[in-house]
């Protein structure tokens, strides 16, 4: 596959698959990395129109990076792939910098997959508290405890589970799930004075963002019967 193909199915690809496509979409902006950023920056004290400024410099800066970064993990694994090797089923990323640079590169995914596996892991765990301690007193007054308790609870999951590969298709399925809900919910949100008080959200954005609502819901709604194959 030459670099113009790539673009070109890129952007008009040849095949649809809804699933894989849904998962990608989940993994990157599905489930609780919806709110995380706004929680975090809500418990920092940056709120109001006043921050609007920094907030959309710290959205466009974290959502320029992670499209950038996935751009060129696709075309490395691409240009692997291409060349006629074939990835390791059990773990297809780790495979890939593996045939790509040795052990070198086998251990350069290790530090690098350790890192961006702490950041969600602290991440998930710390927006999935920040919900509860609005509803829950106890919870509030015991955050951090929390949080590390559901840390724990969620390593020991995974350890009983196992199948990495697997559990990460599914989760990244399951918040592309969820994304129609969420972004709507928000959307809905962005019109309510009451909400967020003479703040005016972007028509063009309101529009896109419903846009992406009614296609992700679409994907969601396709890919049920591959997600419930996944679960076997």
């Amino acid at each position: 596959m030459s670099e113009g193909q790539a673009l070109k199915e890129t952007i008009i690809p040849s095949q649809f698959p809804t699933l894989a496509i849904l998962t990608l979409v989940g993994g990157t902006v599905g489930g609780y990395i919806t709110f995380s950023g706004g929680h975090r920056l809500v418990d920092a004290g940056i709120t109001g129109e006043e921050s609007l400024n920094q907030v959309n410099k710290s959205a466009v800066m974290g959502i320029g990076v992670a499209a950038v970064v996935r751009v060129f993990l696709f075309l490395a694994t691409l240009g692997v792939v291409y060349a006629g090797n074939v990835l390791d089923a059990s773990n297809p990323p780790a495979s890939a910098f593996q045939i790509a640079a040795g052990t070198l590169g086998y251990k350069i995914f290790g530090i690098v997959f350790c890192a961006a596996a702490l950041t969600s892991i602290v991440g998930a765990a710390y927006t999935s508290v920040s919900f509860l301690k609005t509803l829950f007193p106890f919870v509030n007054k015991n955050e951090n405890k929390v949080i590390i308790g559901f840390i724990a609870v969620s390593t020991l999951v995974f350890i009983l589970i196992g199948q990495p590969a697997k559990v990460l298709v599914i989760v990244g399925s399951l918040n592309g799930l969820i994304l129609p809900i969420t972004l709507s919910t928000m959307l809905v949100a962005s019109k309510k004075v009451n909400i967020i008080g003479n703040y005016k959200h972007s028509n063009i954005l309101f529009i896109l963002g419903w846009i992406v609502v009614i296609i992700t819901a679409i994907l969601g709604a396709r890919s049920l019967t591959g997600i419930a194959a996944l679960w076997k």
